[in-house]
């Protein structure tokens, strides 16, 4: 490791001396992040380290007859090449089923598939020696969609499953199925006197995360390996990473290193095992770093999916039953696919009331690009078609769209359509009241004072194609409902290790778990955790590594939920003992020691009347005080695979938003010139990072609406597009103005009645721009991302 630069981005510590719970703390990374100083894994390096390339298939569905590694190898400057028959262990992986092949197996199932590594001494070496590795491939017939997927005598992508989800499925390439069936929609259908139907896409959206996949693994004495890498959950790394390479979990020593964005697409491995098995056999340092063409081609994306719908209601405006299938395409290996399943089946119905619902959720075996895990997890594609249905049921009943949804809006003490109670608030007529009582921009608001047009602020922008003729503005609203935490039973944890000691005379905590810091600001929440608990200035945040105990994945919003839990039961357990020494060094000084309600604020121990005992420095002399928790929220329960019954979520969060959007109705082009969003977190444990996170997956569900998706050739299922030339995503210059109306209720379940935050505005953000844009142009738009064609018929 001394021959490892060492960088603030994990292999380096944070510290910091600003406030605690619920201050605008700022982050320890940030002016190196905006400045461009923070090193990312990326900029890992070795004086004597090997550069790794994957070659990938060209197809998305083959046999490999036959590979033909020898040019390759005698290129100058190859210390490797491995292919499927050189791995010394097990041959496949996966999060939740081990369906993927470490490298290609005989068959390639998905565009871009690894087949084979190179290591070389230079990143140009390895990719022309991975170029002149011959592959023979026997095309095999391509499945892209249900139809193809299920169709008698359709190619079997996974025979033999032995997976758990397998007896439950009606295909062998459906990888999971979840139906929700509560009340009776039958007799509920014939009670309805207004009844609408809909029919609802949803492409394929990239996390887009700006750092690409990068790690450095450094062969170790002991035979091991020590990782360097950016991810999502190093536990889990570990626990697919060490049978692949033939090792005991110890000896696979992982180092969380800077992380350039996530958002669920690092949850899966990408080259993680690779980097370890070319060190291992080279026994050298290797570092991997994709282009953006491996990138895309290196991580999972959100499930495209299908969807239809069917809602009644009473002529008052009463939801009476909801009826709903939902298909989503996993593409070529399970990956979450059955958690993102059971996601979207239980929340179908929206935070709405409903008493009578149908739901079926599945996921699809396919030749497409592998699906996974996305920033709202299967919600946000039925959030999108929900809020279209409400629309619509309004529109139908001459009822106003906000009206309609704070008729039927849930709140605490609902009953989900799985029968779990909502047991804390769920205040989703407030958010409504709250983002629609806020004030619009002004009308023509490209026009200044003095008659000039910018047209930055019109419809095509700097192209200059309108100055306002042919712009109709509109506005849509949406509301939603995610869970937080892992769901259905999984045993969701965190650790968290906490010393506290005295340094040059000053107490100063150290915090150390395994959470992996994606942007989210956890490396800030954990300090305030530590400083509020503990009554210091200084803390110091240690480097993530799998020295100790699994923080869970960095997704689900969960961390600052469990991981926080985790930093602040350690923190209490700390606080114990340090007033078990005050009271053996000073108990018999005072008699506060013992009957008193203690507490440590400012370095010292007080009464809870604000009487001074001693100083922390004075109580721990040389002794320190070192701690490691586990911390659990309550349990789950899997949902019933027949009905869906069952308490599976641990946490409801809700937000709402309001688009205001122009759209020149001539040319199909789309302005958001406002999306405004109002979201209950519970606890602001950092109101400035928390209004961040609001923006963040508010402008995320933007991009899924107007401009961002993979275009997979449906004929071949190769990605057409895996570029930031032709996948495009929101810059500065799309985002609208972003009122965030932050609402704390605290539940009573959570550390610091807090509510994960950071998916939420995802879901609403999306049928919100498309509900707008529908008011200006009257179309039914029933697929995002919009286009200009489906603005103009053209």
């Amino acid at each position: 490791m001394n021959d490892v630069t060492r960088t603030p981005t994990g292999l380096t510590q944070h510290s910091g001396t600003q406030g605690g719970i619920g201050a605008s703390t700022l982050r320890p990374d940030g002016t190196l992040k905006v400045t461009g100083e923070f090193a990312y894994a990326s900029d890992l390096w070795h004086e004597d380290m090997l550069w790794g390339f994957t070659l990938r298939s060209p197809h998305a569905h083959a046999r490999i007859r036959s590979v033909d590694v020898s040019a390759a190898l005698a290129t100058a400057g190859v210390h490797a090449v491995m292919t499927h028959d050189d791995l010394p262990a097990a041959t496949r992986y996966g999060l939740e089923i081990q369906d993927t092949p470490v490298l290609a197996d005989g068959v390639v199932r998905h565009h871009g598939e690894p087949v084979a590594l190179v290591a070389a001494d230079h990143p140009e070496t390895a990719r022309r020696a991975a170029a002149k590795i011959v592959v023979d491939y026997e095309h095999l017939p391509v499945v892209t969609d249900e139809r193809t997927a299920t169709a008698p005598g359709a190619p079997v992508l996974h025979p033999g499953r032995t997976d758990p989800h397998a007896a439950h499925v009606p295909h062998p390439n459906v990888v999971h199925r979840q139906p929700v069936v509560r009340g009776d929609v039958t007799a509920a259908r014939a009670r309805a006197d207004v009844i609408v139907t809909g029919e609802y896409e949803v492409g394929m959206q990239d996390q887009a995360f700006l750092g690409p996949e990068s790690g450095l693994a450094v062969p170790a004495e002991d035979g091991g390996v020590d990782l360097y890498i950016a991810t999502q959950w190093l536990h889990a790394d570990l626990r697919q990473i060490a049978p692949v390479l033939g090792l005991p979990e110890d000896k696979v020593r992982m180092t969380l290193s800077g992380v350039g964005g996530a958002f669920g697409g690092r949850e899966d491995l990408s080259m993680q095992a690779h980097a370890c098995l070319l060190a291992l056999r080279t026994r050298r340092p290797v570092k991997i770093v994709y282009n953006r063409f491996e990138s895309f081609f290196g991580h999972v994306h959100r499930h495209p999916a299908k969807l239809r719908y069917e809602h009644g209601a009473t002529r008052d405006g009463k939801l009476l039953f909801m009826a709903c299938r939902i298909v989503l395409d996993g593409g070529a290996y399970a990956s979450s696919s059955p958690a993102v399943v059971g996601n979207a089946a239980s929340l179908s119905a929206g935070p709405y009331v409903i008493d009578n619902v149908d739901a079926e959720a599945l996921a699809l075996y396919t030749n497409n690009p592998p699906c996974g895990a996305m920033r709202g997890f299967g919600a946000v594609q039925a959030c999108f078609a929900y809020e279209a249905q409400m629309d619509k049921l309004a529109a139908a009943l001459g009822l106003d769209p906000v009206e309609f949804r704070r008729r039927n809006a849930m709140a605490q003490g609902s009953v989900m359509p799985t029968g779990q109670v909502v047991d804390s608030p769920a205040p989703v007529a407030e958010l409504l009241r709250r983002v629609k009582a806020l004030p619009l921009p002004p009308q023509r608001q490209w026009e200044s004072a003095d008659g000039a047009t910018d047209v930055r602020a019109l419809p095509g922008g700097l192209s200059n194609t309108t100055h306002g003729e042919g712009v109709v503005r509109g506005v849509g609203y949406a509301v939603g409902i995610k869970n937080v935490g892992f769901s259905e039973g999984f045993d969701d944890y965190s650790t968290a290790r906490v010393r506290l000691e005295v340094v040059a005379g000053e107490p100063v905590a150290t915090v150390h778990t395994a959470m992996a810091e994606v942007g989210q600001g956890g490396v800030t929440v954990h300090a305030q955790i530590a400083r509020t608990e503990l009554g210091v200035a200084r803390v110091t945040i240690a480097p993530a590594d799998t020295r100790v105990g699994s923080a869970g994945s960095t997704s689900a919003s969960r961390q600052t939920y469990v991981t926080g839990g985790a930093v602040k039961h350690a923190c209490e357990a700390v606080r114990e003992r340090v007033l078990e020494l005050g009271r053996a060094r000073f108990g018999t000084y005072h008699p506060a020691w013992a009957s008193a309600e203690l507490l440590l604020q400012d370095g010292k121990v007080v009464t809870d009347g604000g009487e001074v005992l001693a100083g922390l420095a004075d109580v721990l002399g040389e002794e320190g005080v070192d701690v490691e928790r586990e911390w659990r929220h309550r349990p789950t329960e899997p949902f019933d695979l027949r009905t869906g019954q069952g308490s599976g979520h641990v946490q409801y969060s809700f937000a709402a938003h309001r688009a205001v959007v122009e759209v020149d109705t001539e040319l199909g082009l789309v302005k958001v010139v406002e999306l405004a969003c109002a979201q209950d977190v519970g606890k602001a444990l950092n109101p400035l990072s928390v209004t961040g996170q609001i923006q963040g997956g508010t402008l995320q569900g933007l991009g899924l609406a107007v401009m961002e998706e993979i275009v997979v050739d449906p004929l071949t299922a190769k990605v057409r597009n895996p570029s930031f030339t032709d996948y495009l995503i929101p810059t500065i210059l799309d985002t609208p103005t972003l009122p965030v109306d932050v609402l704390e209720l605290a539940d009573g379940h959570a550390p610091y009645g807090l509510r994960g935050v950071g998916e939420a505005p995802t879901l609403s953000s999306t049928p919100a721009v498309v509900a707008a844009v529908r008011q200006a142009t009257g179309l039914a738009l029933q697929r995002v991302p919009l286009r200009p064609e489906h603005l103009t018929g053209t």
